[in-house]
């Protein structure tokens, strides 16, 4: 399904320009249409090295932005995302700044921005192929059933049974996403920490904690459920009972590119409003 509205517009007016200051660009698509009009496919990871693709770029939300980053996998080449959504932390340029920043990256004026990542293993299959996570990984109930409950030990150790909807494990860079709506603390990237936050615990002591980031977490799950479910970012699958899910940090890190002039903070200060007193 091609893309529509001010989504095609945008890959339009950066592909005009990237093509223009003599970038070769090729767009990947998962449909049976291309996005853009003469411009090649990239079908699989593999071309990405196949081609010696420098920079992978994504117009839309952070949702989009995932996916992107899915699809690139360990290959270590950097993202750079175009907000076209709402809160936008990972797709942070907006759309009326494509010049500038084709112009930044013509001059070299960018830094590489590391990301931690989450992987997962089980006793049990859960997806379909290796999958990891740059936001956070989550355990959660099915539909309307009643909460569950989730074993948690941390190296070794017993932690807790959170009785709750669920539960998420953020990194930093997720800690701006589901775990902040579920009232978890904001992890500055960099920090070497995850986040564990209850989604609706049944017991009010129960609050986000902020661990090291070299953890080993174990979860197993119980619930009135045949099945629960299971995220790592945007791919979904099914876990019971019987699973045993261990995650860790992974052995590589998501490159994010960082134009001059944006930063993390200043991503939180337009974002969220800080530093903004709205009573004048």
């Amino acid at each position: 399904m091609g893309l529509k509205g001010d989504a095609r517009n945008l890959y339009q007016s950066l592909a005009e320009h990237l093509m223009e200051e003599g970038f070769n660009l090729y767009q990947y698509t998962n449909a049976d249409s291309s996005i853009l009009d003469n411009i090649p496919d990239l079908y699989k990871r593999e071309q990405l090295r196949e081609f010696n693709i420098d920079l992978i770029l994504s117009a839309g939300g952070d949702g989009t932005m995932l996916k992107a980053v899915a699809f690139g996998g360990d290959s270590g080449i950097p993202f750079l995302g175009f907000n076209l959504g709402r809160l936008g932390f990972l797709a942070v340029i907006e759309k009326d700044g494509i010049q500038s920043v084709i112009k930044s990256l013509k001059a070299g004026h960018f830094e590489i921005d590391k990301r931690s990542t989450l992987s997962i293993k089980s006793n049990l299959p859960i997806f379909e192929n290796e999958v990891f996570a740059l936001n956070d990984f989550t355990l959660m109930k099915r539909d309307n059933s009643s909460m569950i409950k989730i074993h948690t030990s941390l190296n070794g150790e017993f932690l807790n049974t959170y009785w709750a909807d669920g539960l998420i494990l953020a990194t930093p860079t997720g800690s701006t996403g589901y775990s902040l709506s579920c009232g978890g603390p904001i992890v500055f990237p960099h920090s070497g920490n995850f986040v564990i936050t209850p989604i609706a615990p049944h017991n009010l002591n129960v609050r986000p904690a902020v661990i090291s980031d070299d953890s080993l977490l174990e979860f197993k799950v119980e619930g009135r459920t045949d099945n629960f479910l299971c995220t790592m970012d945007s791919t979904y699958g099914l876990v019971t009972s019987d699973h045993v899910i261990k995650i860790t940090r992974n052995s590589f890190d998501i490159n994010l590119l960082k134009i001059d002039g944006h930063s993390f903070l200043k991503t939180l200060r337009n974002k969220l409003m800080w530093g903004l007193d709205l009573r004048n």
